[in-house]
């Protein structure tokens, strides 16, 4: 069934009045320039990719700068062994997920943001964004910043027909 036909609630399903159970839902595909608004309007996101000892997604802040995805992280999470190929200039993929959901509604959004992982080691790397408010969450503990650069941006919104 095409996503704009999808009928995600059960038939016969029952439901208390204002749960919107029991509503006709659709599935619509966003284009590229929505997915792009809803990222920039979020602040927190999944940074997926296989790790060393398999899938990992990774809850961070981040923001969106120049059409890149940038997370800051910090030294002693997972990404710095696990994100770093050891070739210069040869970056990891992942996947960048952002959702927004209604579990009592039963409506949301999903944005999907392949590409190539890249980590800001230098003051060069840093400068041009270090106005983009991404501030530790951990006091003392030092930042690490890793761009993603899109390959393939996609997405989808559950709403009610």
């Amino acid at each position: 069934m095409p996503y704009d036909n999808a009928d995600l609630g059960s038939p016969g399903e029952t439901a208390s009045p204002g749960s919107g159970a029991g509503a006709r839902r659709v599935v619509e595909p966003l284009d590229e320039a929505e997915c792009m608004e809803l990222l920039s309007a979020a602040r927190m996101g999944r940074l997926i990719y296989n790790s060393r000892y398999g899938p990992v997604a990774l809850p961070s802040e981040y923001a969106i700068h120049d059409g890149s995805v940038v997370f800051r992280t910090y030294q002693v999470t997972f990404t710095e062994e696990d994100l770093r190929t050891g070739i210069a200039h040869a970056d990891y993929q992942v996947v960048v997920e952002v959702d927004q959901i209604d579990p009592e509604a039963r409506e949301g959004w999903v944005v999907l943001v392949r590409g190539t992982a890249h980590h800001l080691d230098t003051e060069a790397e840093r400068a041009p964004i270090a106005g983009l408010g991404l501030e530790p969450w951990v006091e003392g503990e030092p930042g690490h910043f890793i761009r993603v650069d899109p390959i393939s941006v996609g997405g989808q919104r559950l709403r009610r027909a």
